[in-house]
């Protein structure tokens, strides 16, 4: 059985999220309301096929024409409108390298970035795309749109090798966009210049332990840790530890620090530029702080799996985790504390959050307000026309009631007086108010039975 805590969910801001899953979906995941709100799937994009499985995902989070690239299984690329979901367009991984399929087939993507501050001036480009294969085969080339001429020329692409062997795992940019990090299996971590395309820096593996064995390289998880700064770099291992490179300061790790007993599956950099959040393969979520090497907590409330994806929102102080238990989780950073949870049913593979969403999305929720004088007297009207069409019925619902019970009270009586023979008393009765029947009867009754 899984280890699980009970935790209050106490509900989380306003949040878009965009998740990713095995069998191709993506779900858009919202919080609305000012309070404290509970996530809902709003929309889901794409049928359900295990080989569409999302491999990758690069999210180009601007406020105009922003793009969500989806890199599957099957061999494509897919550019979607992050807001609406239509495809701008779709590319092959492989329409850059070698033609054989079958070797494209074997050779996964596990880097996608789609370039964020590099848009293009033409109109029928969409930008620019960075990919990276297991194989260590990185390109660079421009992506046209769908709809774009047949004749528009296009850039070739850039491409290079960045291993000699072994399994790239993890790739990274930097925020500047300007540098790219690499590192996988018997791949030890190296750092390229994007505009020259040269390895700028390698690490080191650890020295020996005491008995004369080296560990085996096999990084999982990659970052960069400052946005202002390419120099210092974080990097989760097979061997649950995470450590710390500078560049300027030496090839082997500044601090190493070890966390549990499972591999690092992700990492991710806060905004302040010296905490980072490390998800592990057996759910466990904790942050550390990268100056002191110590671990600052652990997030309350256990994952069930293994965690693959963790989001930074930059404006607010929480992050996103999703894995292979299916929940993609909210979690406080200041409390580390699980603000919400919503159940998605697959295999999570990613998670980004939409940043700009409070600003344009919620504006668009508001109701329209008139802007003319005559609008506002329409309104009125109608509002007063409601509030009198409600006295009415109410009215006419008190009037009916009363005329239901007036005629049940004379039945009543009608009967009490149905045993008089004398057609003059009778007609003596009947003139009496409804009050004085009852009495009458209940006196004409007494004397009866005495």
């Amino acid at each position: 059985m899984p280890r699980t805590s009970t935790v209050e969910s106490p509900g989380c801001p306003p949040l878009r999220a965009l998740t990713t899953d095995s069998l191709g979906l993506i779900k858009v995941v919202e919080v609305r309301g000012k309070g404290g709100g509970t996530p809902q799937v709003v929309e889901t994009w794409g049928p359900p096929d295990a080989s569409r499985s999302v491999l990758a995902t690069s999210y180009a989070d601007r406020k105009k024409d922003p793009v969500l690239a989806v890199a599957r299984k099957n061999g494509l690329i897919e550019f979607l409108n992050p807001l609406k979901g239509d495809v701008l367009t779709t590319i092959k991984a492989s329409e850059s390298g070698s033609t054989d399929q079958s070797a494209s087939a074997n050779d996964l993507l596990v880097g996608l970035h789609f370039f964020k501050s590099k848009q293009e001036d033409s109109s029928s480009m969409l930008g620019t795309l960075l990919t990276c294969t297991e194989k260590g085969k990185v390109c660079i080339r421009s992506v046209g749109r769908s709809d774009a001429p047949s004749d528009q020329s296009i850039d070739s692409p850039n491409e290079w090798s960045v291993t000699n062997g072994g399994q790239v795992l993890c790739s990274s940019l930097d925020p500047s966009e300007n540098y790219a990090l690499f590192g996988g299996k018997h791949v030890e971590l190296n750092l390229w210049d994007l505009n020259s395309s040269k390895k700028i820096w390698a690490a080191k593996p650890p020295r020996p332990n005491n008995l004369g064995i080296s560990i085996p390289t096999w990084f999982t998880a990659s970052t960069f840790l400052c946005k202002d700064d390419h120099r210092k770099i974080v990097a989760g291992t097979n061997q649950h530890q995470v450590r710390l490179y500078d560049i300027t300061s030496q090839r082997r790790a500044v601090i190493s620090i070890d966390f549990r007993e499972s591999p690092i599956k992700a990492v991710r950099e806060d905004t302040d530029g010296h905490t980072v959040y490390v998800g592990t393969a057996i759910g466990d979520l904790a942050s550390f702080d990268m100056r002191t090497g110590k671990m600052v907590g652990c997030y309350k409330g256990k994952c069930c799996g293994s965690i693959r994806s963790i989001a930074k929102h930059p404006g607010l102080p929480l992050i996103a985790s999703c894995g292979l238990d299916s929940y993609l989780r909210i979690w406080d950073t200041n409390k580390r504390q699980l603000l919400s949870a919503v159940f998605l049913k697959q295999h999570l593979t990613s998670v980004v959050i939409d940043s700009h969403f409070t600003a344009q999305e919620l504006e668009g929720t508001k109701p329209e307000e008139p802007t003319s004088q005559s609008e506002v007297r329409d309104q009125s009207d109608q509002g007063g026309n409601c509030d009198e069409e409600r006295s009415r019925k109410s009215k006419k619902k008190r009037k009916d009631a009363a005329g239901k019970k007036e005629k049940k009270m004379k039945m009543h009586d009608e009967e009490q007086i149905s045993g008089i023979e004398d057609p003059a008393e009778k007609d003596w009765i009947d003139e009496l108010p409804i009050s004085k029947r009852k009495n009458h009867s209940k006196k004409r009754g007494e004397k009866q039975l005495d």
